[in-house]
């Protein structure tokens, strides 16, 4: 299945299945700030805020991860899952520079069939590659509460929507 987001504007196809609400999401094994594989089902049993975005080196995927990390110490048995294609030492060192110890750091380096399961593989365009930005809200089973493809790359995610599914 595939569907359009802008950037800048401008319509780029994104291919996969998104996740609708009332599904089971698809289980993933991407990689940890320590080179580790870490699956989905590491954080069996626990609310899982998944923001998925390009690359943490533009102003919209790091203001998305600080305002996550700031939610993400009032929210109960949850973890925020910040995913992209970033390599993990990337990643390691924003959150390091910024103080951010509330989020989980993912990257696609491998397990990049999670951009296709996930229905936000960009297939063309300058940013062919990389996630389109998403936030994808699991209960503790894995079940979606929540979704939301940003149909503009430059947008911010609705934290709002995705923080009341948790309620």
């Amino acid at each position: 299945m595939t569907s359009t987001v802008t950037l800048g504007g401008n319509p780029f196809q994104v291919n996969g299945d998104f996740p609708r609400k009332g599904q089971t999401a698809p289980a993933f094994t991407l990689v940890g700030k320590d080179l580790a594989d870490v699956s989905l089902s590491s954080f069996a049993g626990q609310r899982k805020v998944l923001n998925i975005f390009p690359s943490v080196d533009t102003p919209t995927c790091a203001t998305s991860v600080r305002t996550f990390n700031e939610k993400a110490g009032t929210l109960v048995n949850t973890v925020v899952l910040c995913i992209s294609a970033d390599l993990p030492f990337a990643l390691s060192r924003f959150c390091g520079a910024e103080g951010l110890d509330s989020v989980v750091t993912l990257s696609t380096m491998r397990g990049r069939e999670f951009l296709e399961d996930y229905g936000v593989a960009l297939s063309n365009g300058p940013l062919a590659g990389l996630a389109a930005r998403a936030v994808v809200v699991l209960d503790g089973d894995d079940r979606v509460l929540h979704s939301q493809l940003v149909a503009e790359i430059k947008d911010e995610p609705d934290y709002d929507a995705a923080l009341r599914a948790l309620a």
